[in-house]
């Protein structure tokens, strides 16, 4: 590994292969079930979710190993869902958790989006503190019926 810390670039579907990795290494920390097709059916048809004008996507990349992620996809009212916000655990607390939200959040500016709002699993009390950090407010919660990891997730959003 670099001892620099990476900069965030944009991703493509190029990357999506390094970041449904990604998830699986952080969904075995937390000892989840990884089925890519049914967790992560967004990545598998990246431009559909991803591609302009719709939605953006941005990793962080070791080398050839992709360490961090983010996506944002427009929704009809006119707002914005984060999604993918993944960071290997050992770069965690670095900072670039945070540089991944605020990539988002010039994107939804410099399109005029006034609300984002995201899902997160209510295990994820890591990202949760960065997401309040950034200004989110936690204002729902959701049992995912049929999920193999018996997921709960909070809602959080925040104005842009």
């Amino acid at each position: 590994m670099t001892t620099s810390a990476p900069a965030v670039r944009s991703g493509s579907r190029d990357d999506a292969p390094g970041v449904v990795a990604l998830i699986g290494r952080v969904f075995a920390e937390y000892g989840f079930v990884y089925d890519p097709a049914v967790e992560v059916p967004d990545l598998l048809a990246f431009d559909a979710h991803y591609a302009p004008p719709r939605g953006a996507f941005w990793v962080i990349a070791d080398g050839e190993r992709i360490v961090g992620s983010v996506g944002v996809e427009a929704l009809a009212d006119g707002g914005a869902e984060l999604h993918r916000l993944y960071l290997d655990a050992d770069r965690r607390g670095r900072g670039l958790g945070e540089a991944l939200v605020d990539v988002v959040l010039a994107w939804c500016r410099a399109r005029g989006v006034a609300r984002l709002g995201l899902w997160s699993d209510t295990r994820f009390e890591h990202a949760h503190r960065l997401y309040e950090r950034r200004g989110f407010r936690r204002d729902g919660e959701r049992t995912l019926a049929g999920d193999l990891n018996d997921s709960r997730e909070y809602r959080f959003e925040r104005g842009v």
